[in-house]
């Protein structure tokens, strides 16, 4: 099999990439990139499977807001003159919300109707996910293109992380909690299959931290409950989302504030969260550097809502065993690691400074600690490929591995295990990407 996928994921003003060779087992990564600062000075950069550079080109954007046609026009541009020999024979697109449906699917002028109709839900993405399909789909028009979406992974979370106590009839109208950054809760759970699979039947929290952020309970490989609903203005607060707000505030700027549905829409999509609190920027990094009373305001409520979130997420699970940082602020920002674990001390988190500082995919958890502490670095392109291919050709895919039950005594073996000192005095081999972005684009 020598034909070609593309995965296609956009971010609010980046687009990530990748390639890949589908094949007996994994899909094999040929190279992947990323175009950045999109609504600026634009940058692409691709990236061959060992972290050397193939590729540079910047421009300027002129007009207003992100210009991913362009970056896409660039970056196929390039990748079609590198692939004569092997045609790409399917895009994969990241769709944000894919409603009902529980997989990847082949995208059709009916499923682009019915996904056009929740772009109001997710409308930082789901309309530049959409236009980017009928722009490779004009471009590729030999190419089968595959929506592969970022709610599918909770479409079987139990019925009460599903509900809003609504009346039945708009839950029957789908009024209901979704959840989001499925793609990267699945690639999570397929990276901790290899390096530590007893764990990863376990109870987990995952922790997807970026300019988009939320959290998913796990426990025997599926979600159990995660903190976006019903959008993704749900949950943690995030860069410009505000995260949790009580549907009474909103009430009260329709008619108090006599503020227009488009201007409240603006207000929490772009301008709220950590943004709106500090006046400043949604970038912690920015933050936490800038030292005012009103950006440490901001961080110091973004690490107390993660908090408190995997508090909640632990109480749906009936514990903790295992707690994984992804997303860029969640592999990246390592200050904001520890002050998450640091007031998570109750459950028995404890982190080991020096592994926390190191760069890659590492265990970070210190030898006292009753939870495994991982950084997974996200990879969603991977993912997409992944189900792209096993909904194409699944013969060729390796079987998934079977269910198995968490161990009995999770918990009380790595106390075991860290009295006699079993853990390993250094990091497990670093499997991140050398070319990996500090990228907070992902949604």
């Amino acid at each position: 099999m020598t034909d070609l996928i593309l995965s296609l994921n956009a971010g609010s003003s980046s687009l990530k990439f990748g390639l890949y060779r589908p094949g007996a087992g994994e899909p094999e990564e040929m190279l992947r990139g990323l175009a950045e600062g999109l609504d600026g000075s634009a940058r692409l950069n691709v990236w061959g499977p060992t972290g050397e550079t193939l590729h540079r080109e910047a421009w300027t954007v002129t007009g207003r807001g992100a210009d991913h046609a362009l970056a896409l026009e660039r970056t196929l541009a390039w990748i079609v003159g590198q692939t004569r020999d092997e045609p790409i024979a399917v895009v994969a697109h990241r769709i944000v919300h894919g409603g009902a449906h529980e997989g990847p699917a082949l995208l059709t002028p009916s499923l682009e109707d019915e996904l056009e109709r929740l772009a109001p839900l997710a409308q930082l993405h789901q309309p530049v996910g959409l236009a980017l399909y009928r722009q490779a789909r004009a471009r590729l028009p030999a190419a089968r293109h595959v929506a592969c979406f970022d709610t599918a992974f909770h479409s079987r979370m139990p019925d009460p992380a599903r509900r809003f106590a609504l009346p039945r009839d708009l839950t029957a109208r789908g009024i209901r909690r979704y959840g989001f950054h499925g793609l990267s809760y699945a690639h999570t759970l397929q990276r901790l299959r290899a390096v530590d699979p007893d764990l990863a039947a376990c109870r987990l929290v995952a922790a997807h931290l970026g300019a988009g952020a939320s959290l998913c309970a796990m426990e025997q490989e599926a979600s159990r409950d995660t903190t976006m609903g019903f959008s993704a203005l749900d949950g943690l607060v995030m860069a410009t989302r505000c995260g949790d707000l009580d549907p009474g505030v909103v009430l009260h700027l329709l008619k108090t504030e006599k503020m227009s549905p488009e201007a409240i829409e603006d207000l929490l999509y772009r301008r709220s969260g950590l943004l709106g609190v500090s006046g400043q920027s949604g970038d912690l990094r920015e933050l936490i550097s800038a030292g005012s009373e009103e950006a440490q305001a901001a961080v110091d409520l973004f690490v107390y809502r993660a908090v408190q979130g995997i508090g909640a997420m632990a109480a749906t699970l009936g514990g903790l065993d295992g707690l994984v940082f992804t997303g860029g602020v969640g592999e990246h920002n390592a200050e904001i690691r520890a002050r998450i674990c640091r007031r998570l001390d109750w459950l028995g988190v404890a982190i080991d400074p020096q592994a926390n500082a190191a760069a890659g995919e590492r265990r970070i958890d210190a030898p006292t600690s009753c939870v495994s502490v991982w950084v997974i670095p996200a990879d969603e392109e991977a993912q997409m490929a992944r189900e792209t291919a096993g909904l194409l050709w699944p013969r060729a895919q390796r079987a998934a591995p079977p269910a198995r039950d968490p161990p009995k005594a999770h918990v009380d073996n790595l106390l075991d295990e860290a009295l006699e000192e079993t853990f390993p005095a250094s990091d497990p081999p670093s499997l991140v990407r050398p070319h990996d972005p500090d990228d907070l684009e992902s949604a």
